[in-house]
């Protein structure tokens, strides 16, 4: 091999040590040839000096990320039921199951939209059953977030997904607010409870899913609008909204996500929520980017969801970064992180890679988890001076 082609080979790898040395021997070769090499040389040193300081920004932007104090808000608790727990209780509960194996499941969540998400959403949920078996669900997501230094939660729980396959509604909640309790005493996690209704049900199936949700009322703190959204407009729901106003409940909903920016529209002022989940699409209306800016109605963006569900085809093309310039109120969450890939830490990992954003960014977008978030303003408070302390250490030692 001539020295020109190995000069070539190595200046594309790594080993850039063995390089210098082969070309500081100079045999068979110009003097002229050995100042090029050596020119050579000192610009490969600087790029493996850019590459190391590129890796050490990466692993600081990292640790950053793993010790910033996070609030959850847009997390379906069904969602979040990994393929390992799903054979468990199938086993427990002597529940059949299309697969096989936890592979062939996650070899199975490659999904084309929302619509074939929910099919296999709905087939694994067939193996909750007992109380113990919500507490499970509940209880590993809890451990999983923890150790993410997620310290406020407000979970989603859909009851009509349980109760039409026989489930009582006490069953389901019981479990469910059983981790929630343990969670706070165990790791000081502060949790509200949202019930969801399904919106390809009718409007009397929510009715009676809010009335047989009444008798725990002090385990909820509001209620929400998921599932298939397309067709299903939110001011179907307006009447049980009202009601659930009435009965003291906040009120949520999804909107935006693969609907049009009606549905938010809709969800504003059908439904009279304060918080829009998902809500990406706003960008398509500037007249109602405003609105949200100026009303601060909070986001609860989901990035590894919306490239799961081809929302976006590549995280570098998601829009969160417009809108938190924008000066809207943008979070960011997991939604069903079994199924689309990454809990809170790898949902802000992938989003600040595919769009560059600065640690201010990151700050920012977890006070606005809490500041989005339904805790007393004195907790908010709080959560959001440990943000500001922990960006000043950062900038102090930087």
């Amino acid at each position: 091999m001539k020295l020109t082609e190995l000069v070539s080979r190595l200046s594309c790898s790594s080993h850039y040590t063995i390089w210098e040395y082969i070309v500081k021997q100079k045999k068979g070769t110009s003097f002229a040839l050995y100042l090029r090499s050596s020119s050579m040389i000192k610009r490969f040193r600087d790029d493996v000096s850019q590459i190391q300081a590129s890796k050490q920004e990466r692993q600081m932007i990292e640790e950053f990320i793993k010790t910033l104090p996070k609030a959850e808000l847009h997390l379906h608790i069904e969602g979040s039921l990994e393929p390992e727990l799903m054979f468990e209780l199938s086993s427990r509960n002597k529940v059949d199951m299309p697969f096989v194996s936890v592979e062939e499941v996650r070899a199975a969540y490659e999904f084309s939209d929302l619509q074939s998400f929910l099919d296999i959403f709905y087939a694994g949920a067939g193996v909750l059953l007992q109380t113990q078996d919500f507490f499970d669900l509940t209880w590993a997501y809890l451990e999983k977030v923890n150790r993410e230094n997620v310290r406020h939660v407000e979970i989603f729980f859909d009851p009509q997904t349980h109760t039409d396959r026989g489930v009582p509604f006490r069953t389901v909640i019981t479990g469910i607010h059983k981790a929630l309790e343990e969670a706070r005493e165990e790791f000081g996690m502060t949790s509200y409870l949202i019930l969801c209704f399904l919106r390809h049900l009718s409007e009397k199936a929510a009715f009676a899913t809010l009335e047989e949700a009444l008798p725990f009322r002090g385990w909820i703190e509001g209620v929400g609008l998921d599932s298939s959204e397309v067709g299903f407009p939110p001011e179907i729901f307006e009447r049980v909204f009202t009601k659930a106003e009435e009965e003291g409940l906040r009120k949520v909903a999804h909107a935006g996500e693969e609907g049009p920016p009606e549905y938010i529209w809709q969800a504003l002022d059908s439904l009279g929520v304060s918080r829009i989940d998902h809500g990406v699409r706003c960008m398509e209306d500037q007249k109602l980017v405003k609105r949200l800016v100026k009303e601060q109605i909070p986001l609860t963006v989901c990035p590894l969801s919306n490239i799961k569900l081809k929302v976006f085809d590549r995280m570098e093309e998601h829009n969160l970064k417009k809108m938190l310039d924008a000066g809207l109120c943008v979070t960011i969450n997991s939604d069903d992180p079994a199924y689309f890939g990454g809990y809170m830490n790898e949902n802000f990992l992938a989003t600040q890679k595919g769009l560059n954003l600065s640690l201010e960014d990151l700050a920012e977008i977890a006070k606005n988890g809490f500041r989005a978030s339904f805790l007393p303003q004195e907790d908010i408070d709080s959560h959001l001076q440990s943000i500001d302390d922990m960006l000043a250490m950062q900038s102090t030692s930087g």
